[in-house]
């Protein structure tokens, strides 16, 4: 039991990090885990899905903090005011449907930075704040961990499985980054001959 603890609490600090200091792959970490976890007693999946919930969940509470003491200064510097009425917007669907905008966030690369910093700006106590995103933390883990079970099902060797389910994470995850810049790029106006 113990050799299963240590990895899973080296998962939450790689997990929490990754939250602060958002250039870890933290899904990866996550599918990895959970691929690696099915192969060796299929119950530990489920404490993969604890412990990637608490990293991500401790980890969003810690960068709110930091979003919240900067807030507007923060946001002024990454230039994220410029467009005034698109970050009033971001606000606004954070103050109406904080659990879905905060799951949404924790899947587009690149998006829960913004959507936290906006929740902080527009006012969203800490309090509202940790318990809408105490679901979203746990879906967002529960999803990772179905990619590594599904890469534990595809393949037979747990390295084999663990490599397909981060290869998947980052395929996925740069996709949806892909997709999400797309729809905000600027529309140019054809050229006039």
């Amino acid at each position: 039991m113990t050799a299963t603890l240590a990895p899973l609490g080296w998962l939450v600090v790689v997990v929490l990090f990754g939250s602060v200091v958002p250039v870890v792959p933290t899904g990866a970490a996550v599918s990895g885990a959970a691929a690696l976890a099915a192969h060796q007693h299929p119950l530990t999946v489920l404490l993969v899905v604890a412990a990637g919930a608490l990293g991500a969940y401790v980890g969003d509470l810690a960068t709110y903090v930091v979003l919240g003491w900067g807030g507007e200064r923060i946001a002024r510097r990454l230039h994220w005011l410029r467009e005034p009425q698109r970050f009033e917007r971001m606000s606004a669907r954070v103050r109406e449907g904080r659990v879905s905008m905060l799951l949404v966030s924790r899947l587009i690369p690149g998006g829960r930075v913004p959507v936290l910093l906006a929740g902080a700006v527009a006012g969203l106590t800490w309090r509202r704040f940790a318990v809408a995103n105490a679901p979203a933390s746990v879906t967002w883990s529960v999803l990772y961990a179905a990619i590594g079970v599904v890469g534990r099902a595809v393949f037979p060797e747990p390295w084999q499985s663990v490599l397909a389910a981060i290869a998947l994470v980052l395929l996925v995850s740069q996709g949806l980054g892909w997709w999400s810049r797309r729809r905000t790029a600027p529309v140019r106006p054809p050229a006039t001959p």
